[in-house]
């Protein structure tokens, strides 16, 4: 397979784009119609056999021009050559036109070919007819800077890459290590050797070599600086992303900080998109179970009493109801916010929720979410509703609200601290609740040594509910809203 192609992909898959076998197979035998010369070409003919979703076709795109990354003068770089490419050696960069000076006074040999090596030039100059002495580079890596042939020395840095596994850098800090080791694979020892014998020698013209071989050994510095930085762009920096939302998804919701609750906010509703693929259903579902004969040879009639199609005794399963009551108080207003952030991102799954918010007194705020966008109608209820805590009151509200409305569809799902600031805490309505409900849940964001702590009413609340669990983090909202889906559906 073409290895360039293989990286390529490689690159894609780092960047969260699912590319299969087939599709790889798609892509080579693709590649190998329409090669590498036309870059336009090669994107388009990529973009119809790897990426799949709207998503993976922007992650395309930018990981595209990221690997195939051009210069201004619509050059490949030096970092990626591709295959094919017209790449001009006489740049600004690295000019390779102009012929050394040479030092006068050297003879030439008397039959007109090539002449004696001059004294201490070690090999390094030759005698040309009719022409003076001219020092040349006698390494690996300063013959081929010398020579200025960029797709040879972006196809060597490939090489050397690939040897020190570049591919494997994870930080920023990692990349002045990189560049050195490439440049060490690439024979940057015995061109440093080369540098200084000529910086000592007695000629001019090595002295002038030298200097311009120390250049090119900087020119060749900076390309690697970018080839190195190009590479953490195409395989660290999702793997940095990756470990970064992996950290945000174990730290507690109220200690995030204003820069980490936007990336939160997409995670959330990567969230519930994957938990509402897993969990959707239809409205109607038909459970198959016992034979059902008068309407199987009803069914049949039309066969003359041949039996072809059976039929099934079936259950309608309709869609749970779903409420949540959060408090927003001070303390757990965060751990709110993002329950109902991912409760109403689930609408696929969970159609049918309604939601209550109260710090003392409790309202339904159900109709904020149809008016208002998601990030403002959550703005709203923690601006309207905060203040002291009375779970007592609260609950006596749902009540006398809507404690009617729950019947064995519905699951209530409580989110709070259980803090009632020394209060009633009528727990008799929670359990009047309790009885009439299909599932009650309690998540609380404190932890569980604490629950029982000062006017902490947990435990006489648990009593009374099917499931408690402690919610402090992204981890925990993913984990208990898998759990709810499990249990609605």
């Amino acid at each position: 397979m073409d290895k360039l192609l293989a990286n390529f992909i490689r690159a894609l898959r780092n960047a969260e784009v699912r590319v299969s076998t087939a599709e790889t197979l798609d892509a080579v035998r693709a590649v190998e119609l329409v090669g590498y010369r036309d870059r336009g070409v090669l994107k388009n003919t990529l973009a119809l056999t790897l990426p799949k979703t709207r998503d993976d076709k922007m992650s395309f795109n930018r990981c595209f021009d990221k690997f195939f990354a051009v210069d201004s003068n619509g050059n490949v770089g030096v970092d990626r050559a591709i295959p094919g490419e017209d790449l001009t050696a006489a740049t600004e960069e690295i000019d390779t036109s102009g012929a050394l000076d040479t030092d006068a006074g050297l003879g030439e040999s008397s039959n007109g070919s090539a002449g004696e090596e001059a004294t201490g030039t070690s090999g390094r100059a030759r005698s040309v007819e009719g022409k003076s002495l001219q020092p040349e580079a006698q390494s690996m890596l300063g013959r081929m800077l010398m020579r200025g042939d960029r797709i040879e020395i972006g196809s060597a840095m490939a090489a050397a890459g690939e040897q020190v596994g570049v591919s494997k850098i994870q930080v920023f800090t990692q990349k002045s290590m990189y560049v050195r080791k490439i440049m060490n694979a690439m024979g940057l020892e015995s061109l440093d050797r080369e540098i200084e014998a000529l910086r000592a020698g007695e000629r001019p013209a090595e002295g002038r070599l030298g200097a311009e071989l120390n250049r090119r050994r900087e020119w060749l510095r900076e390309r690697l600086r970018d080839y190195v930085e190009h590479q953490f762009l195409l395989h660290a920096d999702v793997t940095g992303k990756r470990l970064q939302e992996e950290l945000l998804r174990t730290i507690k919701l109220s200690n995030a900080d204003q820069r980490s609750l936007a990336r939160m906010r997409q995670m959330i509703v990567r969230m519930a998109k994957k938990l509402a693929s897993l969990y959707s259903r239809r409205r109607r579902v038909f459970r198959r179970g016992q034979l059902h004969v008068p309407r199987t040879l009803r069914r049949n009639l039309q066969y003359d009493g041949a039996i072809f199609d059976l039929q099934w005794r079936s259950s309608k399963v309709d869609r749970p109801k779903v409420m949540a009551i959060c408090d927003v108080s001070g303390s757990v207003a965060e751990y709110a916010k993002f329950m109902l952030m991912l409760l109403y991102s689930l609408g696929e799954a969970l159609p049918k929720v309604r939601s209550f918010a109260f710090s003392a007194e409790l309202h339904e705020v159900s109709g904020l979410f149809d008016e208002l966008t998601l990030e403002e109608a959550i703005a709203r209820i923690l601006l309207t509703y905060g203040g002291a805590t009375d779970y007592g009151r609260a609950l006596t509200d749902f009540r006398e609200l809507c404690l009617q409305d729950v019947d064995k569809r519905t699951t209530i799902v409580i989110i709070g601290d259980a803090r009632n600031n020394y209060g009633e805490p009528r727990s008799d309505f929670l359990k009047a609740m309790y009885e009439r409900c299909r599932r009650l849940i309690w998540l609380n964001p404190e932890p569980r040594s604490l629950w029982d702590s000062g006017d902490s009413e947990m435990r006489r609340y648990a009593a009374y509910c099917h499931q408690i669990e402690e919610c402090n983090s992204l981890a925990h909202l993913e984990r208990v809203a898998s759990h709810l889906l499990k249990a609605v559906n």
